[in-house]
């Protein structure tokens, strides 16, 4: 069993499944809770925090830059007023540690200063060449994603949203192995340690809705790589066209991931639905992991 200490937290891989609560400081996020909609952002993030860790959140992701298909990238100066001061407050509010997510190498560093202790790259730090080093500077663990997005092969759908079609890919499975190994590479180059890698095969980034199912039911493709995986399938479009549901009404259609992906093996969830989606993960772990306890 291996594990790794983030801020003042021991994740022991294997023995439960870990809850990554998601905080969108934009306005423009996918599932609609992109908090700069309101005035008081800053305040309701912060609110948004200490409740996601009352209700079982080990990780919280702070992200400035929405990564919906088709969304328009910001520069880094805005991401970075809209993350610094959320991490900021975040770091002074709750105990659990915080995640920056971003593939810019400067809004990194400046999370990093603000309170944040580890770094989500979408695209596995192949955007941002200085990224890798930073993390490896910080000792800063990184979780590496999957990343094939292209806005030409992004559609939209006025209620359900964006979704990606004519990805093509040889093998998809091997296709996403090789390159989460390149991603790897990248890290282990710049001197970040194996303990500090996590993986994230990016279901909803350049694949379709029928790319994304099958990549969730194989999800264990991906333990031959030797490193944690993170899942991320919160309310994503691939949900919604197969359940024919908008962004707000996914629930049960992400609960049914969860159970699947953490079955297949996930060592971390990303989701918006703290509370349901940790009482989810409690009982799949309870199913499947062995020597899980469960509370009387």
């Amino acid at each position: 069993m291996s594990e790794l200490k983030i801020a003042s937290t021991t994740f022991r891989w294997g023995t439960q499944t870990y809850i990554m609560g998601i905080i969108n400081v934009t306005p423009d996020s996918f599932s609609g809770d992109g908090l700069l909609s309101d005035q008081e952002w800053v305040k309701k993030a912060v609110e948004q925090g200490v409740r996601f860790a009352q209700e079982g959140a080990h990780i919280l992701d702070v992200g400035g830059e929405s990564t919906r298909p088709g969304a328009e990238p910001v520069d880094a100066e805005t991401e970075l007023q809209r993350v610094v001061p959320v991490i900021e407050a975040l770091s002074r509010a709750v105990d659990l540690p915080i995640s920056i997510d971003t593939y810019k190498a400067e809004v990194a560093a400046a999370a990093l200063d603000a309170g944040a202790h580890l770094v989500n790259d979408v695209w596995g730090l192949r955007m941002d060449p200085a990224l890798a080093g930073l993390c490896a500077q910080r000792h800063t663990p990184v979780i590496v994603m999957h990343n094939r997005s292209h806005p030409r092969n992004a559609v939209q759908e006025a209620r359900l949203g964006g979704r990606y079609i004519g990805t093509i890919y040889d093998d998809l499975l091997m296709d996403i192995t090789n390159e989460l190994q390149v991603s790897i590479n990248l890290a282990r180059s710049a001197g970040v340690p194996d303990e500090h890698i996590i993986i994230d095969p990016g279901i909803g980034f350049g694949k379709t809705v029928e790319q994304n199912l099958t990549l969730l039911n194989y999800l264990d493709t991906f333990k031959v790589l030797g490193y944690p995986i993170l899942l991320g399938t919160s309310n994503k479009s691939f949900i919604g066209y197969t359940l024919n549901t908008p962004p707000e009404d996914r629930l049960e259609g992400t609960a049914a991931t969860v159970a699947i992906g953490i079955a297949r093996g996930a060592d971390i969830v990303r989701v918006h639905q703290v509370k349901e989606i940790s009482r989810v993960a409690r009982m799949a772990d309870a199913i499947v992991r062995t020597g899980s306890k469960v509370a009387g």
